[in-house]
């Protein structure tokens, strides 16, 4: 299993429309970095709900429910989508801030390349999330 985190400001799409929506394409995405990162998702592999901007902090855990296809929003080949599902609200949301302090967390991507908008997470990274958001796994 893989980890991943996504960012998403909350007034354009928040984890409680997300809740409400079931299921979402993540679609947007115009960095090459981040779209690979959406190539490297596998269905099953877990995702962290970042609000950026406002907030400022992981709200959520979701988990990808189909893997990279055509971005259905451009006609350009080079951009993909993945299928993601919310799975539960963080008992505690984890700030930018807490994990700036957390030195378990200082090589975060999230932290190293803050404007990346879909990053890479490793699995000791994943666990001291989870633990610091009150999700003991």
């Amino acid at each position: 299993m893989n980890y991943w985190l996504v960012k998403s400001e909350p007034f354009k799409y928040s984890w409680e429309q997300f809740v409400k929506d079931k299921v979402t394409f993540w679609d947007g995405v115009r960095n090459y970095q981040a779209r690979n990162n959406l190539r490297g998702m596998k269905k099953g592999d877990q995702v962290l709900f970042y609000h950026s901007n406002e907030g400022m902090e992981i709200v959520g855990l979701a988990t990808v429910a189909k893997e990279a296809y055509q971005d259905p929003t451009t006609p350009d080949p080079n951009w993909v989508v993945v299928d993601l599902k919310p799975l539960k609200a963080f008992k505690q949301h984890v700030t930018l801030a807490q994990m700036k302090a957390e030195k378990r967390l200082a090589n975060l991507s999230l932290i190293r390349q803050g404007r990346l908008s879909v990053c890479d997470v490793k699995p000791e990274e994943f666990e001291a999330i989870m633990e610091m958001g009150g999700m003991k796994k």
